[in-house]
């Protein structure tokens, strides 16, 4: 190793990682606790892991900074003689071996080690400050390659700066996993990106594909490129028809029978034969069709989001329906999806994107398409203009009306749990102070867990913590440590250029679903819009 100094931090580090494992084993110096040993030790326990999550992110930059240095260094000494390629090349192969990395995960490495530390100081400094992990830091810089410095500087300040105008709320992005941090990076980025998202969707439909990739002990990967949509309504589709199969008698889980609904549909048959939990057939015939019943839990919904009137108030309208069907397994389950669409988005006035739920942002072309070919009904909610949120709605029964869990949609995006992508479709409206002690169906007392963590919630010591209009329920662990919900990140309505900006209230004309929709803003200016009507059941 190099110098004294480098020796004798390493060292330290070492003999400080075997003070923390003999902790961890119970033989440290003294307990964690005198009166509770054992639930002193679990709670240390997650001192360390919590403690190691921090020191490894701050690893993470040093190596970052290491590798770039490092690059820099050999560079100057190899001269301008060296064809650049081969210099690359011969970098990556010295970390590649350093780090016990291939070709091209050295390569991975050093590019993401020189985005942080030449166009992205937040996520560095966090980095080392062990606020986030690395794998945050991959996400920033995959999210922000392909945008301009000062686009790369607003998306890294959004998330990271608390004194941004307009943070990100919620959970902090450190205390997300990278995989729900990835999502609301990439929501953020879709909304803000210079170019068209609708420029940007065409060039990615043209790439669109199916892949196959073999992989180990007689498997292999079939997987397609879709516009979201498609992509979107198909694995929802698959939920609803795999959910349906479930019983007392249906030794496979969820994943199997998603896989095996695939499989059967793609090789042209209809719902999947009956096999066991290892794949093998069972004997039965089991092609059934689930005639006369629709197993999805919710329908398709859009918000159709604006201002309506000079107080600062603003409406939308959430539409509900399903996606067109062709050439589907003989079965009564439709494709389902959630899109919340603005509604001068909606009447091509703007080309602000839509969010599809349980994706992200959509091209306004495409929410209008699903508005227009699949949408069964409309809710008119009302947001507040100043960040985009729903606004309360109140109940004083039990049960939930159809606006209302749109409404507890639009508010969660989300199971509410800590990391679970389980959106909208397959969530359970729960009451956090129950019912029965005395809790109203309000949105501020209602969650949207999915089945998993609705149950735990009731079996186990997990408990949510009050929710508001705008912000979903935290949770709190059995150890009594807090985490925070994720929140989405609302925007303002845009406005076309050209309109007031203190619209007048508007006339809604509603006619069997919706008709038309007249926005009146300046006195003797009016807008028409006109949404198509639904096809008939």
């Amino acid at each position: 190793m190099g110098t004294a100094a480098v020796v004798k931090a390493f060292g330290d580090i070492r003999a400080a990682i075997a003070v923390l494992n003999a902790e961890v084993d119970g033989a440290g110096l003294a307990p964690f606790s005198v009166s509770d040993p054992l639930a002193g030790l679990a709670d240390g326990c997650l001192d360390v892991l919590a403690g190691a999550r921090e020191v490894e992110a701050g690893f993470a930059g040093l190596k970052a900074k290491a590798a770039v240095t490092y690059t820099e260094a050999a560079c100057a000494v190899a001269g301008p003689d060296v064809p650049v390629v081969a210099q690359e090349m011969a970098v990556a192969a010295e970390i590649g071996c350093v780090l016990a990395l291939g070709p091209r995960a050295a390569s991975s490495f050093l590019a993401t080690s020189h985005a942080l530390t030449t166009g992205l100081p937040l996520t560095l400094e966090a980095l080392q400050a062990g606020s986030l992990s690395w794998q945050h830091a991959v996400v920033m810089a995959d999210e922000t390659a392909g945008l301009d410095a000062a686009g790369a500087a607003a998306l890294e300040a959004h998330f990271l700066d608390p004194g941004a105008p307009d943070g990100a709320r919620g959970c902090p992005a450190g205390e997300l996993p990278a995989h729900r941090f990835r999502v609301k990076a990439r929501t953020w980025r879709e909304r803000h990106h210079a170019e068209s998202i609708e420029k940007r969707h065409a060039k990615g439909v043209v790439e669109r594909r199916v892949e196959f990739r073999p992989d180990r002990d007689g498997m292999a990967w079939l997987s397609a490129c879709l516009p979201a949509d498609q992509a979107l309504a198909g694995w929802n589709r698959l939920t609803a028809v795999a959910r349906s199969l479930q019983g007392p008698d249906e030794p496979r889980t969820m994943t199997q029978l998603r896989a095996d609904t695939f499989a059967a549909t793609v090789l042209g048959g209809g719902t999947p034969d009956r096999t066991d939990a290892s794949g093998t057939s069972a004997g039965r015939d089991a092609r059934r069709t689930s005639a006369g019943t629709d197993a999805s839990p919710a329908t398709a919904c859009g918000a159709l989001t604006r201002h309506s009137d000079s107080s600062g108030g603003g409406d939308c309208l959430t539409a509900s329906g399903s996606v067109a069907e062709t050439d589907v397994p003989p079965t009564s389950i439709r494709a389902q999806v959630l899109v919340t669409v603005p509604v001068f988005s909606l009447l091509g006035l703007t080309d602000e994107p839509a969010m599809l739920d349980g994706y992200g942002p959509i091209p306004p072309s495409m929410a209008r398409d699903l508005v227009a070919n699949g949408a069964e009904s409309f809710h008119r909610v009302l947001v507040d203009p100043r960040d985009g949120a729903p606004l309360e709605i109140g109940r004083t029964s039990y049960r939930l009306t159809k606006a209302m869990r749109a409404w507890l949609r639009l508010r969660d995006g989300k199971c509410p749990f800590p990391g679970c992508s389980n959106h909208s479709l397959d969530n359970e409206a729960d009451h956090l102070l129950a019912w029965a002690n005395g809790g109203t169906t309000g949105i501020s007392n209602l969650g949207q867990p999915c089945p998993k963590h609705h149950k735990l919630r009731h079996t186990t010591g997990w408990t949510p913590t009050p929710a508001t209009k705008n912000e979903p329920p935290g949770w709190t662990s059995p150890t009594g440590r807090h985490y925070a919900s994720e929140h989405q990140d609302w925007e303002p309505p845009r406005w076309p250029p050209g309109l007031a900006l203190e619209p007048r209230l508007p006339e809604w004309s509603v006619a069997g679903c919706v008709d038309v929709v007249r926005l009146g803003f300046s006195p003797g200016e009016q807008w028409l819009g006109r949404i198509l009507h639904p096809p008939s059941a």
